[in-house]
């Protein structure tokens, strides 16, 4: 025992910001250790499956590394197919902050691209100026696929319909719609070899980053992934998105509106998805065809829950997701692989990804208990 008559010492007390950032460190690296595993598990998976049909697993990734980032014209590539990626896996990510599961981004997409398209018809003809055509193509593309996934988010608040169903059959009606027109009263003539609106022609197409092939498409992706971070945590609305996801009941019991807070998170994410179909048409396709439902919507979907729907977590996923895509060509022709490769790696990813979900919290290592919870 301490004798009564020495001095007290004063105890030595960290900061309370290193605890809380202690704690901050363990709860995020759960987040990310946990779909990282994830992506181990599937790659080991397909390696199994390469093996079954005599190919070398070593290859197909060294393939993947190369055909997606080994060369300035593959990273390039990469880039260019991230951008729709970035924006259709904000199409998730939105909703998802405010508890729903909407899945429709390639419908929103395909009828962004399609309206794009439409509107820039009459001003080609009428020689508007390029950049105001542009930018009403782009409002168009916007707000087209804002009110068609706001839709979706109606429909959930209004009349409690599923909005994972909904969203999907959205999607397929909005696929049918763009066809019709294409293959129909807004064919263009001149093309017989494939149903297409008219080309909007090179003078309006959305030009190239400054030293590179990719267009501006990905800076607008990057861009909004980080207004829509700073919009859901560092703003009051972002807060009461958060609230009515956590716990609906609790945020109306507070006075907060639910049902305008769902359908403005839907629309904005429409709103993203349909800027994606904008520059499939603007930056590569120059008309709307069936060549806008390329998937970008599907992956997105992997892409927004590997990235747990974090805004900023989505950008490097989409690269990596882009990158594996753009190989796809490569793995075809060195290894005799069918072009349907990727989608397989892309759906085994995302059914470990589902079942990864149960392992948050049983791993004692980034639990906080204790003093260390409330420091």
């Amino acid at each position: 025992m301490a004798d009564i008559a020495e001095p007290l010492r004063p105890a030595v007390i960290a900061p309370k910001h290193w605890g809380d950032l202690s704690i901050r460190l363990r709860r995020g690296a759960e987040y990310i250790v946990i779909p990282l595993l994830a992506l181990a598990i599937t790659a080991l998976l397909f390696s199994l499956l390469l093996l079954a049909l005599g190919k070398s697993p070593l290859e197909f990734f060294a393939l993947v590394e190369r055909g997606g980032f080994g060369t300035s014209f593959s990273l390039q590539n990469t880039l260019q197919r991230s951008s729709p990626l970035i924006l259709t896996a904000l199409c998730v990510a939105l909703p998802a902050r405010i508890g729903l599961v909407v899945i429709g981004g390639e419908g929103a997409l395909v009828l962004g691209g399609f309206a794009s398209a439409v509107v820039a018809i009459p001003m080609v003809l009428g020689h508007v100026p390029p950049l105001l055509t542009l930018c009403l193509m782009a409002a168009a593309g916007m707000l087209v696929g804002a009110f068609w996934i706001g839709i979706v988010g109606y429909l959930r608040y209004a009349r409690g319909v599923n909005e994972t169903i909904s969203s999907l059959l959205m999607t397929y009606i909005g696929i049918a719609i763009m066809n019709f027109f294409v293959e129909g009263s807004l064919r263009d003539l001149s093309n017989p070899n494939k149903p297409s609106t008219m080309p909007i022609g090179d003078a309006y197409m959305v030009g190239q980053i400054p030293g590179t092939d990719v267009h501006w498409g990905l800076v607008a992706g990057i861009v909004l992934s980080i207004l829509l971070y700073i919009l859901l945590s560092r703003t009051t609305f972002g807060f009461a998105v958060r609230v009515a996801g956590g716990n609906p009941r609790a945020a109306l019991a507070q006075g907060l509106p639910v049902g305008k807070l769902i359908v403005i998170c839907c629309a904005i994410a429409g709103a993203c998805a349909g800027l994606a179909g904008f520059f499939e048409v603007a930056a590569i396709q120059g008309r709307a065809n069936a060549s806008l439902a390329a998937g970008y919507g599907y992956t997105g979907i992997l892409v927004s829950f590997l990235a747990r729907h974090n805004p900023l977590a989505i950008i490097p996923v989409a690269i990596l997701f882009g990158g594996i895509v753009a190989s796809g060509g490569l793995i075809e022709r060195r290894m005799g692989l069918p072009d349907a490769t990727v989608l397989v790696v892309q759906g085994m990813a995302f059914v470990v990804l589902l079942m990864s979900e149960t392992l948050y919290g049983r791993f004692k290592i980034f639990q906080v208990r204790g003093a260390a919870d409330r420091t």
